[in-house]
Formats: C-alpha cells, sequence, structure tokens
C-alpha cells in the first residue's frame, strides 16, 4: 500500500508516525510497503537454484508476509526442520508509480530482516545477497528490471539451517522440538518489505549525537554515492525551529555540528532533554540539493541525553538513575519472532511501561526497529543485544561480529538504547574462563561496540565471566525473599567483593585480571516465577514455581521487596544496586514465568503489578 501520498517531504514529523511506517528514523514522503500474501515453497532437497526457480516460476504454496513459516499467522504453520525456503511476488507498473518511481530515479527493495542468508532475484537477475538473520539491508534493483515488461517478479531465497550453531540464532531451537528455554524457529522474511524510489545520488544512513555540555547535535550522514551537493537541515520542536545548518558534501560521508543556542541558556535546559519522565523527541529534516535541484529529503527525529556512569551510580543527563527493568523474549506465539501487526509493537511498549517498569531488556534478538521508536515516544530505557551462537570457531565469530556491527549501526540513534549487549552468560564463548582466544573475542566485540558508539556503557558478558565491562551484572533466580535481602541489602563494599568472587550462579562474576573502578552493580537477571494455571507440570517450565495464584503473587512480592532493599534509591538509599531486570514480561511456550500470559493478559491485576515494581519508588 502506498503511504502519505502527496504531502510535502518537510511537512512529515517523524516523531509522530503511524505504527507501519517502517525505518522511522529516516521517512521518505513515498514508499510501498509489499507485507501480504507471496507465492511460497519449501526446499528441503535444495533443488531450487538447480531447476532455476529463480526464473520466476508460480510457486506452490503461500505466505503472508512477513510472518515467518513455522508461524500460524504464515498461513503456512510447519515447524519442523526446513532450512530452504523460496518466495515469489510480482511487482507491476501500478507498483513502481506508488512508490514514486520515475525513469530518473533508483528502485531500491528493502528488507527489515531475513533470517538467516538472503538471495534476491529480479526478473530471473540475481541482484544482490545478505547474510544475518536479525539485520536490514537494501538492493538497487533498477538495473533488473526489464524494461519490456508490465510485470516484474521478485524472487527471494531464504537459508537457516537449523543445526548451524555458528549462526546467531538466539532463542531459535536447534531441535526439532522447543525444550528448556529455546523456541520455534524463526525462518526466511520476518520484517517488512518495501520500495522505495530515489535519486542516484541519496542519503542511505544517519546517526544523531548530542552533546549536552556544549549545547550542541551533531548529525552524521552515508550517502549512496560521492558527489558534490549541500545537505540542509532544520531542527524543531512542536512547530518551532531550534536550528538549521548547512554543509557541502563531496564524499559518501559528512558531518555536521549543529548548536542549539537555547540549550545553552541554562534556565530552559531541562526543558529539551529526553528522559523516562518527559521523552521530548526533536523533529528533523534533512535535504540534499545539487545544481539541478533537491536530490533528497527525508524525515527524522533525535532526542537530546547522555549516559555514563559515577561512583557506582549510572547516570542519565547527569543524574542517577534506577533501572526497573524487565526481560522480553519479543516472542508471540502465533507469530513467534515476527509482531502480529506493527500496532502490537506500540501496545506492547505500552505494556511495559504501565506495568511501572522504566526499561526493558529484549533478550537475544534484535528487534525491530518500530518497536525502539515506541520506545523512545514513551521513555523506555531499552538495552540492545545481540543473539547468540553456540558454538566457537572462526565463523561464529565473523558472523557475530557483521551482524553485531549493522545492529549497532542501525539502532545507535535511537534515545531509548542506554546500553549494549553483545554476550549473555558466556554463551558461544562457555570456556572464555580458560581459554584465551573466546575472552579475546569478548574483549573485542567490548571495544568494537565502543568503537561503534561511545557514547553507552557495554555490558560484555550479561551474568557472569565479564571481561572489560561498564557494568557488573548478576544472575541469581533464588526464590527466597530472605537470602536475596541478605545478599543484596548490603553495603557497596560487600556488593563489590560479591563481584569479585563466585557469584550466585557458580561462576565468576568477573574474570581475573579485570579492574574493578566502582562500577555500577545491577541484578539483572531474576524472578522467574512459574505459575499457569492451564498447563501440566510436564509440559511447562520455570525457574521457581507458584501453586496458585495467591502463591504467585506472595512470591513476586518477596523476590521484588528483597532485592529493591538493597537498591540504590529505596528510602533514598545513597548505595547498592544500581537497577535489576525482572524475569520476564511474558510467558513465553513452555516458559510459563510471565507477568503475563502469551496473549498478554496479567496474572495479577496491572496495578498489583504496577505497585510491586515501583516498589519505594526507585529512580
Amino acid at each position: 500500500m502506498e503511504q502519505d501520498a502527496g504531502r510535502e517531504p518537510d511537512t512529515t514529523r517523524a516523531s509522530a508516525l503511524e505504527p507501519a511506517r517502517p525505518r522511522p528514523q529516516l521517512v521518505r514522503n513515498s514508499f510501498l510497503l509489499l507485507d501480504g500474501m507471496w507465492g511460497f515453497a519449501h526446499d528441503d532437497d535444495d533443488r531450487g537454484v538447480a531447476d532455476r526457480w529463480f526464473d520466476g516460476r508460480e510457486l506452490r504454496s503461500s505466505i503472508l508476509v512477513p510472518f515467518p513459516p513455522e508461524s500460524p499467522a504464515s498461513g503456512v504453520g510447519e515447524t519442523g526442520f526446513h532450512p530452504i525456503v523460496w518466495y515469489r511476488r510480482t511487482l507491476s507498473e501500478a507498483d513502481l508509480a506508488a512508490a514514486g518511481h520515475q525513469p530518473s530515479q533508483r528502485a531500491i527493495l528493502r528488507f527489515g530482516a531475513v533470517d538467516y542468508r538472503a538471495a534476491v532475484w529480479i526478473d530471473g537477475q540475481l541482484v544482490g545477497e545478505h547474510e544475518g538473520g536479525h539485520t536490514p539491508f537494501a538492493l538497487d534493483i533498477t538495473d533488473a528490471l526489464d524494461g519490456d515488461a508490465r510485470e516484474h517478479v521478485i524472487v527471494v531465497r531464504a537459508e537457516d539451517d537449523p543445526h548451524d550453531l555458528a549462526q546467531p540464532r538466539g532463542k531459535q531451537d536447534w531441535e526439532e522440538q522447543p525444550h528448556s528455554i529455546w523456541y520455534h524457529r524463526t525462518t526466511g522474511i520476518w520484517q517488512s518489505v518495501w520500495l522505495e524510489s530515489v535519486a542516484p545520488q541519496h542519503i542511505t544512513g544517519l546517526n544523531w549525537t548530542s552533546d549536552l555540555t556544549d549545547g550542541t547535535v551533531t548529525l552524521e550522514l552515508r550517502l549512496s554515492r560521492p558527489g558534490h551537493a549541500i545537505a540542509s537541515v532544520r531542527i524543531a520542536h512542536e512547530g518551532r525551529e531550534l536550528a538549521a545548518a548547512t554543509m557541502r558534501t563531496s564524499g559518501t560521508r559528512a558531518t555536521l555540528t549543529i548548536p542549539l543556542d537555547g540549550q545553552r541558556n541554562g534556565q530552559n535546559y531541562e526543558r529539551l532533554l529526553w528522559s523516562p519522565d518527559r521523552p521530548t523527541l526533536l523533529d528533523a529534516w534533512i535535504d540534499l540539493t545539487d545544481d539541478g535541484g533537491r536530490t533528497d529529503a527525508v524525515a527524522s527525529y533525535l532526542g537530546l541525553r547522555s549516559v555514563a556512569w559515577n561512583r557506582g551510580a549510572l547516570l542519565l543527563n547527569d543524574r542517577p538513575v534506577t533501572l526497573r527493568s524487565v526481560l522480553s523474549q519479543g516472542y508471540w506465539p502465533e507469530s513467534h519472532l515476527a509482531a502480529p501487526s506493527p500496532d502490537a509493537l506500540r501496545r506492547e511498549a505500552e505494556l511495559i511501561a504501565e506495568l511501572g517498569f522504566n526499561s526493558v531488556r529484549v533478550h537475544q534478538k534484535v528487534e525491530d526497529d518500530r518497536f525502539l521508536y515506541w520506545a523512545d515516544r514513551l521513555g523506555l530505557l531499552v538495552w540492545g543485544e545481540m543473539a547468540a551462537t553456540y558454538t566457537f570457531d572462526e565463523q561464529a565469530v565473523q558472523r557475530t561480529t557483521a551482524e553485531w556491527t549493522e545492529a549497532v549501526l542501525r539502532d545507535r540513534a535511537h534515545p531509548s538504547i542506554i546500553t549494549w549487549v553483545p554476550l549473555n552468560e558466556s554463551w558461544g564463548v562457555q570456556h572464555i574462563a580458560s581459554r584465551a582466544d573466546q575472552r579475546a573475542f569478548a574483549e573485542a566485540l567490548f571495544h568494537l561496540t565502543k568503537a561503534l558508539d561511545p557514547t553507552r556503557p557495554v555490558i560484555s558478558n550479561d551474568g557472569w565471566e565479564l571481561g572489560t565491562s561498564d557494568l557488573w551484572t548478576l544472575h541469581d533466580y533464588e526464590a527466597d525473599g530472605g537470602v536475596l535481602a541478605r545478599r543484596y541489602d548490603v553495603d557497596d563494599q560487600v556488593l563489590h567483593d560479591l563481584v569479585s568472587g563466585i557469584g550466585p550462579a557458580g561462576r565468576r562474576v568477573r574474570l581475573p585480571g579485570t579492574t574493578d573502578s566502582g562500577q555500577p552493580i545491577m541484578l539483572t537477571e531474576f524472578g522467574g516465577v512459574k505459575w499457569a494455571a492451564d498447563a501440566s507440570p510436564d509440559d511447562s517450565w520455570g525457574y521457581s514455581e507458584a501453586r496458585g495464584a495467591e502463591e504467585y503473587g506472595r512470591m513476586v512480592a518477596d523476590i521484588l521487596r528483597a532485592v529493591q532493599s538493597g537498591t540504590r534509591g529505596t528510602g533514598g538509599r545513597p548505595d547498592g544496586l544500581a537497577g535489576w531486570c525482572w524475569t520476564q514480561l511474558t510467558d513465553t511456550m513452555q516458559e510459563r514465568n510471565g507477568l503475563l500470559t502469551e496473549s498478554r493478559e496479567p496474572k495479577l491485576p496491572i496495578q498489583t503489578i504496577r505497585s510491586l515494581i515501583r516498589g519505594a519508588e526507585t529512580g
């Protein structure tokens, strides 16, 4: 479908978009969303390339994109091992016109995510490939469009080996049936597909950073090709222009630092800052022009805020903030890793806020950036996390490094992202404590992340066996509130002694040779209480178990209060844990330890959960 046809680019407010807009921080006036029914086929014998399925022949089945074929929402619902799948869709002249395409322009086909390896053909011609199941890619398909054809054919081949443990897969199971904490797989296309039409020289990416001390913002632009052009930038808040600037470009990268004069007035300083209490977003418009006129126009948005740490506290805008976070698997029973609708991403963010959390850890998944858009709007602090491999070799290193780089570059402009998590619980580096190569890889990921984005803290290996890290983090599923209180309701010295030794999970919290410089300490997984009235003990799982609703409420309350008693800000407490992350938001398949069911129904009244989460109004 066509979106916002005929609107002037400089009237689009990227901070106030409808839910369906893909890539919300780089918005063009016209685009064609290609979600919907596509032709589909499994290719279990890998015959498709040899038999030239890419020539555009009809496929024997159909699928509703962007839902993975394992999910009921796709219309396929086949959860077995199918390592190769094919997709087919036609593209008419009317479709190209709806995307705003003109003969002098380039047609760009964009994929939000295809798991894991994708190859794309247009009218039988291979136009590009991409590896990485969680990150977007774009292909210029212009030269492949058959000029004599009134209808064009898009063909996609996706390969997702369910047994390849060197492939970043997160919580996707390598066994045929889900077990323990792993779930059904998500193969192939699982985020939106769309078409844009652009000039040969156009904006391909951007990043925003802010310097609160200097009262400036810096825009980094990436361009499709080198060439002399002028980039003009306007920044506004609620219709009032705050700044305007221009710069000349010649290569494929350009950087412009823009003063915000109002931010240099100390009396107005707080008014435009982004925070959970007041998630102020600024609108921006960027025009690219050359001697022939305007070649590109995009709308964007940004948030002014800083993240740092000092003396055991996490700082947002130079003020201590205590994280009340929840772990989200980002999984739906009807659609798996894909959201059932764009609006479901909005509702998920709203639910997290309604439950009293100010933060969310999207676990083992690079979430759809439309969720980050709603986090930006609602003031949720998000942990950006990479999906794990489950073996260590050269291929796992190369794949993780490449995909994590793409993830950080995609998401680093979102003000809601507060920390990066490249590794979790030594998954993929299981022998990090004894093998120098695995430790070197974890160190490399930490420093790579800091090189790509020096503005945020990095948790190098969440949970235990941390090397160089900006935060010390622990996982502790103790169900006895008294034990938790004795463990965490202590002064900072005792906490730092804890992270210097063997943690609750039986592993070292930080590796020998690391330096404790007073980093903030957080309990980043705890809770995990199972209660499911409709499940038998044999087909459900949790870290601890309640026998009924009353006991469930009591266990959740006891565990939360014990941890909150040792958290900074509780009753004015100046030291202690800098934050925590409750496991987990929703039941997920056999894991029945959510505060909500799979269908997002609360197990306790929302106001009860909210009161427990907010506790003594920490943070």
